[in-house]
């Protein structure tokens, strides 16, 4: 959750009250948090595919962050 807060701070009192009902909600935040710890050890990384992984998993992160701000928007939750 704090991961999607994060990255949607304007959205936190929502983030929070979604998470407290939906267990998918609460899967979608912990997979940005995964992909924000995977970018994060491929960016410290000297292996020669280090910076197409980091790209991979920054496209991932903002493909999470798109998803988690549609379901937001949705009065289901998810």
């Amino acid at each position: 959750m704090l991961a999607a807060i994060r990255h949607l701070p304007a959205h936190g009192r929502s983030i929070k009250e979604r998470a407290l009902r939906s267990e998918s909600f609460r899967a979608l935040c912990a997979d940005l948090a995964e992909a924000e710890r995977a970018l994060a050890e491929w960016e410290s990384s000297l292996l020669p595919i280090r910076k197409a992984r980091c790209i991979e998993y920054q496209q991932l992160i903002e493909s999470l962050e798109a998803e988690l701000k549609e379901t937001l928007g949705r009065p289901d939750g998810v």
